[in-house]
């Protein structure tokens, strides 16, 4: 495999994991560091250097960061970008690859949807979780994390393809461990939720 196929594939994979976690300031760093920086972005990702697709990422990334730290619109703008994150990874994943033969671009819309999928799905139900807890404070710094984490790694994307696969790689990983477990706990959550409003409410009234 020859350096430039490496460093785009690592590039896709990194793009199309970090679209379900923070699809704007990915999108915003990426284009931000291809036009003023030394990043050159493969394929039609290059369009990501265009002042009006950094110009609207930036924005929405502004936007998705005050809404990320509020519990209740956090779990709505969640349900929202299930929409819109998982098909912009497969988008990302296949635009890197679009020098490449149409075939490998559509595997890499495959590949690429699948990872966003799995990172969108951890986040938002790990959120789903955080944010029914009485603590506001770890909806904070759930959120923050989630923040440090995309920047970082978007950063090892851009220029440390290496690196960026082991933090898919590790992402995957527990994704896949703690995903099912997360399902168990807010399962619980809605039943106790239900049992406690029927209890509330009482038996029903025979004379109604």
């Amino acid at each position: 495999m020859s350096m430039d196929l490496f460093h785009t594939l690592a590039l896709a994979v990194g793009a199309a994991w970090l679209s379900g976690i923070r699809l704007y300031a990915l999108v915003s760093i990426l284009g931000l560091l291809a036009r003023y920086g030394s990043l050159q972005l493969p394929g039609s990702l290059s369009a990501l250097e265009n002042p009006w697709v950094i110009g609207v990422a930036s924005a929405m990334f502004v936007i998705e960061f005050i809404a990320d730290k509020v519990p209740a619109i956090d779990s709505v703008w969640d349900v929202v970008h299930t929409f819109i994150r998982i098909p912009a990874g497969a988008v990302l994943a296949a635009g890197a690859f679009g020098d490449y033969d149409p075939t490998v671009k559509v595997i890499a819309a495959l590949i690429g949807g699948t990872l966003a999928f799995g990172s969108h799905a951890t986040k938002a139900t790990t959120r789903a979780a955080v944010n029914t807890s009485p603590e506001p404070v770890s909806n904070l710094v759930v959120s923050t994390t989630e923040d440090v984490y995309a920047v970082g790694a978007t950063f090892a994307a851009a220029f440390a393809p290496v690196l960026i696969l082991v933090i898919v790689g590790i992402g995957v990983l527990i994704a896949l461990f703690m995903l099912p477990r997360i399902y168990k706990f807010i399962k619980k959550r809605i039943e106790v939720r239900s049992a406690h409003r029927a209890s509330s409410a009482g038996p029903p009234n025979p004379l109604r």
